[in-house]
């Protein structure tokens, strides 16, 4: 019998099989090499991919031995922490809320930068540097990807005009 994982691995397989061959309708390229359903489908195909992944491990992991658990020892889990999961709500809301106001390139970096600070803070100057270096990374390397690879404009500051 498969866990949740193994049976959220089989639904993700299922959809995105079937979303794939809903792309064999999508209309063809006219005026470019790419038509509209390359994207979906590499998106599409890395999701079966790793939905099978999920299965095959979720299988592996039922053969091998488990670990006894006695009354002594129970097994520890880890308590929810509805607070991350608040705190990381509001700051996509903050994010999409400061979009139109700063624009793409610095509300994800601050974006990326908050998320990251909230998820583990950093303790040294070394980690405040990765920090803000993803962040950078990040803001730049989609803002390059959409407005030059894929010539989606992206929103512009009205604040900053970046």
């Amino acid at each position: 019998m498969l866990s949740r994982d193994g049976i959220s691995g089989l639904i993700c397989l299922a959809i995105s099989l079937w979303l794939l061959v809903l792309t064999v309708w999508l209309p063809p390229a006219t005026m470019v090499p790419l038509g509209p359903a390359f994207y979906p489908r590499i998106v599409l195909a890395l999701l079966a991919l790793l939905s099978v992944i999920l299965i095959v491990s979720d299988i592996l992991a039922m053969r091998r031995p488990q670990p006894a658990v006695t009354a002594a020892a129970p097994a520890a889990a880890a308590a929810p922490n509805y607070r991350l999961v608040i705190a990381t709500f509001i700051q996509f809301g903050l994010y999409i809320a400061l979009l139109p106001e700063l624009g793409f390139r610095i509300s994800t970096f601050l974006f990326m930068l908050a998320l990251q600070v909230t998820l583990e803070w950093p303790r040294t100057a070394k980690r405040w540097g990765l920090a803000i270096a993803v962040a950078v990374a990040t803001s730049l390397i989609c803002h390059f990807v959409f407005e030059y690879y894929l010539s989606v404009l992206l929103p512009r500051g009205t604040w900053s005009g970046m």
